[in-house]
C-alpha cells in the first residue's frame, strides 16, 4: 500500500458555525460547497494551498456532545498536524493562536518546528514546519531524540522567515 499523504480527516464537533469560524478565521481554511442533499450538521474545509478536494470534514453532534477523552481515558486519535510552508507562516499562526486562546504548547523536533492548539472543542492540533532536507545537520539530526520548547525567533534567524519547508524529511532522517 503505497500511502503518500492523508487526503482527509473527518471531526466530530459540538457546534458546527463555531467550529467553522475558527477553522476559517484563525487557520484560513475555506468552506467547499459539497454538503449531500438533505443532509444538515456538516460542513467540508479545504487548508489554504491545498490540491485536496477537502482536508477536513466537521459533522455536529450538538451541544450535549461530551468532551473526547482520547489519550486520557480511551484510546483515540491524539491530533492531526497542518504543514506550513514557512517559518512566518508558523509565526503568523502562533499570534492568531494566541489571540484567540487557542495556543496550548511548542516544540522543538530538530528536524520539525511546531504550534499544538486546540479547536473550539478541545480536540488539539499541530502546525508544523520541516526543516528542508539540504539544511538539515547532525544538531538537527540528533535534537530529534529530545523534545525542547520552540524559540521561534532563534529559528527564524538560523533558517530565514521566507524558507520554504522540506518535503519528506523523515526519509532523509532515518538514512
Amino acid at each position: 500500500m503505497g500511502v503518500h499523504r492523508l487526503n482527509h480527516a473527518v471531526l466530530f464537533v459540538r457546534d458546527l458555525e463555531t467550529s467553522v469560524r475558527f477553522y476559517t478565521e484563525v487557520l484560513g481554511f475555506t468552506t467547499v460547497d459539497m454538503t449531500p442533499e438533505n443532509f444538515t450538521g456538516a460542513a467540508f474545509l479545504r487548508a489554504p494551498d491545498s490540491t485536496n478536494d477537502h482536508d477536513l470534514g466537521l459533522f455536529a453532534l450538538g451541544p450535549a456532545a461530551q468532551p473526547s477523552l482520547a489519550g486520557r481515558q480511551t484510546v483515540g486519535l491524539y491530533h492531526l498536524a497542518w504543514e506550513v510552508d514557512t517559518l512566518a507562516d508558523l509565526a503568523t499562526l502562533a499570534d492568531r493562536l494566541a489571540r484567540v486562546g487557542a495556543l496550548v504548547g511548542t516544540a522543538d523536533h530538530g528536524t520539525t518546528k511546531s504550534l499544538y492548539a486546540r479547536d473550539p472543542d478541545g480536540l488539539e492540533f499541530e502546525v508544523v514546519w520541516l526543516v528542508p532536507a539540504e539544511l538539515l545537520d547532525d544538531a538537527a539530526r540528533e535534537a530529534r531524540r529530545r523534545i525542547r520548547p520552540l524559540d521561534l525567533d532563534a529559528e527564524i534567524r538560523r533558517y530565514g522567515a521566507d524558507t520554504r519547508g522540506g518535503v519528506g524529511i523523515s526519509r532523509v532522517v532515518a538514512v
